[in-house]
């Protein structure tokens, strides 16, 4: 049985319906880096649509933090994307994608704090760094490939715990224990001892 063909209008409320998604995710970005505790309706207003609207896309305010997250996720594995990760040695490739990733995070510091605070199943965590875990992933295999990783340790043990390093560099800066540009050098010295062949 051939489908049905959908119908232009159907189409077009689906479009409109995406922009009005994207529209509240960007408006929200925006706004809760500036006033983190910022009511629905001042999103809604930000993003030029009713609050109606806001609850339709996202029932609730942690439906859409969970939502900003997802999207800050995306836009810092489109960074680490844009890192060129296939050129050059893998421990520059490695620290360019980190770098790129932290520069998306460092736009938004007051966001970043607040969404850290959501709470979220290790499932759920896993399963929003499986881009980045890939990214990374095939920088470590190709320094492995090549001799300049230790190929002795699991690459996901290595993806693992590079990503857990990055975590504790951003901790540290939050809490104020180390500048953005110490946590970089000590992350980046440790991930170099980390994975260096012997």
């Amino acid at each position: 049985m051939t489908p049905s063909p959908v119908r232009p209008q159907a189409r077009n409320r689906r479009a409109d319906a995406r922009r009005s998604r994207a529209s509240i995710l960007d408006a929200a970005i925006r706004l809760l880096n500036e006033r983190p505790e910022a009511s629905v309706e001042a999103v809604a207003s930000a993003a030029g649509v009713t609050r109606q609207t806001v609850y339709a896309h996202f029932p609730s305010r942690e439906q859409l933090l969970t939502a900003v997250l997802d999207r800050l996720t995306e836009r810092a594995v489109a960074a680490m994307a844009a890192a060129d990760p296939d050129s050059g040695p893998a421990a520059e490739a490695l620290l360019r994608l980190l770098d790129a990733s932290a520069q998306v995070a460092g736009e938004y510091p007051a966001l970043v704090r607040r969404l850290g605070a959501l709470p979220a199943s290790v499932r759920e965590d896993a399963e929003r760094h499986v881009p980045v875990a890939e990214l990374l992933e095939r920088v470590i295999q190709r320094g492995q490939a090549d001799g300049e990783f230790d190929d002795r340790l699991p690459t996901e043990w290595l993806v693992t715990a590079t990503i857990a390093l990055a975590h504790a560099a951003t901790t540290e800066t939050e809490a104020g224990h180390l500048t953005d540009q110490q946590a970089r050098e000590l992350l980046h010295t440790s991930l170099r001892r980390l994975l260096r062949a012997d």
